[in-house]
């Protein structure tokens, strides 16, 4: 079936951030699959993620579909987009009709764009991760696509105004390897390696990061642990 929406809308996106004069720096797109199904699992720190994980399929010509609150899909601008582009939505009181959905599309050649930790960071580390990508490229016997986005929190993030004026931000963007699922590996245990790999993806994406804070009123959306003023992990849990 023909792509009538997805791609007008990857269009508008990519002219909106010619717009902002967004800094991409992007890395390992090669490792996203040409063909068959694939799991691409990424950090979440903005409200906008979905949008700049997705361009990380564009050089292999795929299209990801992705799982998103159902909210998402009620909403009477978004909802029709969303479901326009066959993301799927997930109800988090009753997620087990999504899953099955993502499972069918993943057998049938799709990429499926999970964020694991289910919610924004507000520490912007690495939150717990839920098991369902891992479960997910098991059961569908495809390879999870670790990524890490670095640089997207700075125009919209929760708890702060959106900012998109044209202030040249830079977008740090890095894939790693497929990860294929080893025969009788613990979804726990995928998901362990996981995590694991995508901190050192995120990590290599901060420090390749061009930009600092440009002082005190500035230094919001760098992590405590690098002398930033967001959250710390447990404060942002308690928030």
């Amino acid at each position: 079936m023909a792509e009538l929406v997805y791609p007008p809308v990857i269009a508008t996106a990519r002219a909106w951030f010619k717009a902002l004069d967004l800094r991409f720096d992007m890395e390992g797109t090669e490792h996203v699959p040409h063909q068959g199904g694939a799991v691409l699992v990424s950090n979440h720190i903005s409200y906008l993620d979905f949008i700049f994980t997705g361009l990380t399929a564009l050089p292999a010509k795929r299209l990801v579909r992705f799982m998103a609150k159902d909210s998402v899909f009620r909403h009477k601008v978004s909802g029709p987009l969303m479901r326009a582009m066959k993301h799927i939505p997930v109800d988090r009181s009753q997620g087990e009709g999504a899953y099955k959905h993502a499972l069918e599309a993943l057998r049938s050649g799709q990429i499926i764009g999970v964020f694991p930790e289910a919610t924004i960071s507000r520490s912007f580390t690495l939150k717990e991760f839920k098991s369902g990508a891992a479960r997910l490229a098991q059961e569908a016997k495809v390879p999870l696509v670790p990524m890490a986005l670095w640089g997207t929190q700075r125009l919209w993030t929760k708890g702060r105004k959106r900012d998109f004026g044209r202030n040249h931000f830079p977008i740090s963007i890095r894939v790693g390897e497929p990860m294929q699922p080893v025969a009788d590996e613990s979804p726990a245990g995928l998901t362990a390696r996981m995590r694991d790999r995508m901190n050192e993806l995120l990590e290599a994406a901060q420090r390749a990061y061009p930009a600092t804070p440009k002082g005190p009123h500035d230094s919001w959306w760098l992590p405590a642990h690098m002398g930033g003023t967001a959250p710390t992990a447990a404060e942002a849990r308690a928030l």
